[in-house]
């Protein structure tokens, strides 16, 4: 799972639902002139608002988060899990309304018994954490500032000093990759940076750049976006997260096309708000 494909919107979802997990232990009812040693119960002690509220909610939650961190989006009765976890929220969200209008339930078929009984912190708490996660649950795929990355791609690094060995690894500009190699020239004066490591050619024939001043450069999705075929057969091969430096080796108008961690290519169509390295 990779954290860094969790929006702003994901946090306020994970907030939510440690709120509505606090408010599970928290007292279901106040009742008038109650003494102190009464034990009022929680929502543990109320099967149905139990599963309705606070477990739907909470399971929507973490349905919301585990979807946003796995490569391929799985799928509960033709559903993404994502959007089943959206359900649930909002169906906790309503549940939580109900319970505020009428806390005792069947009890307030008493005579004079329901005028006794309010809405505990509990309650009022879980109606707010559910209403908070439902409404960023559905808005974040709309809202540019809830979309956001939750965690930000780090700064690329730092020039290296001549003679100084970059960090190895694939994932950010600077660091020596196996597969673009490059070793300083013979007569090489000191002093003067190596040139910089080209991408390798693939074995298959290439497309020609459209304009003739592209250079290959560094860049971080700052959210999860597809990443197609080259033919144009409009099949997903791969998915770039958040977090990761991809090399853009071609553009295509406003497409790129671009080159994972291990060495495949494809069509990033959507190059809005990426940052370059």
């Amino acid at each position: 799972m990779n954290i860094r494909s969790l929006t702003r919107g994901d946090g306020v979802v994970i907030g939510a639902a440690v709120l509505l997990f606090i408010a599970s232990f928290l007292n279901n009812y106040s009742i008038d002139d109650a003494p102190d040693s009464l034990d009022i119960p929680s929502a543990w002690g109320n099967g149905p608002l139990l599963l309705s509220v606070f477990l739907a909610g909470i399971i929507g939650a973490a349905l919301i988060v585990v979807a946003r961190g796995l490569p391929q989006m799985p799928k509960v009765l033709g559903l993404d899990l994502g959007q089943f976890g959206v359900g649930l929220t909002v169906f906790a969200a309503w549940s939580a309304i109900g319970n505020i209008f009428d806390p005792v339930g069947g009890l307030d078929n008493f005579e004079g018994s329901r005028s006794s009984f309010d809405a505990g912190v509990g309650l009022i708490l879980g109606l707010i954490a559910t209403l908070v996660m439902a409404a960023a649950a559905v808005a974040t795929p709309l809202v540019p500032a809830l979309k956001a990355s939750l965690v930000g791609a780090p700064r690329p690094a730092a020039p290296q000093p001549y003679g100084a060995q970059p960090p190895a690894g694939y994932g950010y500009p600077g660091a020596q990759q196996p597969s673009f190699g490059g070793q300083p020239q013979p007569g090489q004066p000191y002093g003067q940076q190596p040139p910089a490591p080209q991408p390798a050619q693939a074995s298959q024939p290439q497309a020609p750049q459209q304009g003739g001043d592209f250079s290959p450069f560094w860049f971080a999705v700052p959210v999860t976006r597809p990443l197609f075929a080259e033919d144009n057969s409009g099949g997903q091969i791969a998915e770039l997260a958040p977090g990761t430096w991809y090399l853009a080796v071609e553009q295509r108008g406003a497409a790129l096309v671009a080159q994972t961690q291990d060495g495949r290519r494809g069509v990033l169509q959507d190059t809005s708000g990426i940052q370059r390295g």
